[in-house]
């Protein structure tokens, strides 16, 4: 198996296994949209939330897991109530091969944001486990980071046992948030095109200040803004996985200015797009 990484918050240190689990009560609201370059398993413990991830909206219940990719911009809403969620945080090479190979669909798994089912036998089971690695990171001795690493392998390949995983999305999305999710995957389909918050309120069917107040509230972020993340996201991919240069990537990902990119782009990474490519 893979080297486990040691234990720490993920706000302080990327590059460690975090769980965390809280109860958030009903109106509870985010310091706002954000993406990161790690995963987020994702589980709703007791009662509901609501997650808005890219362009797709996601309600999720007691016994859901979502399983979110780096770099994917998300943003949940709590609105249906108190909800009992945990969260796990890793690195790609947290996951031991054996336990890769032993996923559904071992090859694409990690590629995209995917919901599972607990049955509710085994609700219990995963609660204790989600439990104990998050006493495992307030103990934080030499212990911690093999212990964090081996109770992730634990989780998923009980996951993988037991789990029901959905392949398509809910068909529970709220009908009055049916147009915040038309707009995002117009925003999504057509960042690399000179688009304004019209062309989007028009994919929507709705008017421009209508759709600008209703996206906030649904999604937490403005439209505007939202076109923005999602350019910078798929710039920080480009920057890492091509070697052109950095105003060809830019003006790829929709950027009519190399120095407004670079810009926006420090940021909200907290570095240059030529620092983070060096860094990766």
């Amino acid at each position: 198996m893979n080297k486990p990484a040691s234990p720490r918050k993920p706000e302080r240190d990327i590059d460690r296994i975090h769980a965390e689990n809280r109860l958030r009560e009903a109106g509870y609201l985010m310091s706002g949209h954000h993406c990161h370059p790690y995963f987020e398993l994702f589980y709703v413990e007791r009662g509901a939330c609501r997650f808005l991830v890219e362009d797709t909206m996601y309600d999720l219940h007691d016994g859901d897991f979502l399983l979110i990719p780096p770099q994917v911009l998300h943003y949940t809403r709590y609105l249906f109530g108190s909800c009992r969620r945990s969260a796990v945080f890793f690195r790609r090479r947290d996951v031991g091969g054996e336990t890769e190979a032993l996923l559904p669909r071992a090859d694409a798994f990690f590629s995209k944001a995917r919901i599972f089912q607990a049955p509710d036998a085994y609700r219990g089971q995963i609660a204790d486990l989600l439990k104990r690695m998050v006493t495992e990171i307030r103990v934080d001795d030499e212990r911690s980071p093999l212990m964090l690493f081996l109770l992730l392998q634990e989780l998923l390949l009980l996951c993988a046992r037991v789990c029901h995983f959905l392949q398509e999305t809910p068909a529970d999305i709220h009908t009055t948030d049916r147009s915040v999710v038309r707009a995002a995957r117009y925003v999504s389909e057509h960042y690399a095109q000179p688009i304004r918050t019209a062309d989007v309120a028009a994919a929507a069917g709705l008017s421009q200040n209508y759709l600008t107040r209703k996206f906030r509230e649904a999604a937490g972020i403005g439209v505007r803004e939202y076109l923005v993340f999602t350019r910078l996201r798929h710039a920080a991919l480009e920057l890492v996985s091509t070697a052109d240069s950095i105003t060809d990537i830019a003006l790829r990902c929709g950027f009519s200015d190399s120095n407004y990119f670079k810009d926006v782009f420090k940021k909200r990474y907290g570095v240059t797009p030529r620092a983070y490519r060096k860094a990766r």
